[in-house]
């Protein structure tokens, strides 16, 4: 999370740069060549609102270019040198995505689901709906639903490519370092590895926000404050859903102080707003309490 700490009335305030998509006059003619295409990435076929939430979110990065390493469920970032040199070899200078931070940001962005870091891990994401064969080819997939490439197509822990199914044979990916966002056919070559469906997934509960939270550990507490034992702790990096916020004890932690707290209805407790993963203290969209 790149915060920087500001003063504001009321408390501090955790403030980032934004991330943008590639400006037209600004792109390069490969950029160019995929905002043009736009109109093409969108669910070919019949698809859920959940489906196509998480389509168009993957749609609204065309062109962004690809970054091995980069990419978070809030944009691009910039990425890592591949250590296999070749087109990624500069890629920590690239702001962009690669192939599962993009399906990722698409996940979470459009429809609230946390996916796991990894084209591997995704794939034996215990939330999959449905699951398919590379036997079974395409005649089963519905848009939203994420295609798999492995060395070794029968085991999971080689999967090394992810892709958001469109309909119709098309795909958006974040296909190799010195390429963009694109939309290109299904690849059923000897490495496709099936697909998995991850919509169909219980929505936040009503007059909530859903977030992210960041650290391992963090208590969830009764009050707005540290005074009494945590109701539970969550292992690592959870979504939850934030009814409303309220000001309570000034906490410091990591580097920060903020002294915002949400209520979260799931667990009838409140966080400490520094473990959300957003860059603003008092969250956006979500009222007082």
């Amino acid at each position: 999370m790149n915060r920087t700490l500001v003063t504001v009335a009321g408390g501090v305030l955790l403030a980032a740069v934004g991330t943008t998509g590639v400006a037209v006059a600004d792109a390069s003619p490969q950029q160019a060549r995929a905002l043009t295409a736009a109109a093409d990435c969108r669910p070919l076929t019949g698809a859920s609102a959940q489906a196509t939430a998480i389509v168009n979110a993957a749609c609204s990065q065309l062109g962004v270019p690809y970054s091995w390493g980069g990419g978070s469920i809030h944009g691009p970032t910039f990425g890592q040198d591949y250590p296999g040199g070749g087109p990624g070899a500069h890629d920590s200078k690239v702001k962009g995505f690669d192939c599962s931070h993009l399906v990722q940001y698409a996940a979470w962005q459009g429809a609230g689901i946390a996916l796991p870091e990894g084209s591997w891990n995704q794939a034996k994401w215990s939330g999959a709906s449905a699951r398919f064969t590379r036997a079974q080819g395409l005649a089963p997939l519905e848009p939203g639903d994420l295609l798999l490439w492995a060395s070794s197509p029968g085991n999971h822990d080689t999967v090394h490519h992810i892709a958001i199914y469109l309909g119709n044979g098309k795909m958006v990916e974040a296909r190799e370092s010195g390429t963009v966002v694109m939309v290109s056919d299904v690849r059923l070559n000897a490495q496709y590895a099936g697909a998995l469906r991850i919509t169909n997934h219980e929505q936040p509960p009503a007059n909530t926000k859903r977030f992210m939270t960041w650290g391992t550990g963090v208590g969830l507490r009764p009050e707005a404050g540290t005074g009494k034992p945590p109701v539970t702790r969550l292992p690592g990096p959870t979504a939850v859903d934030v009814l409303c916020q309220a000001y309570g004890e000034t906490v410091t932690a990591e580097g920060y102080t903020n002294n915002v707290w949400s209520y979260l209805p799931t667990y009838k407790a409140w966080i400490s707003n520094i473990y959300i993963d957003d860059p603003a203290a008092w969250l956006p969209g979500v009222p007082a309490c």
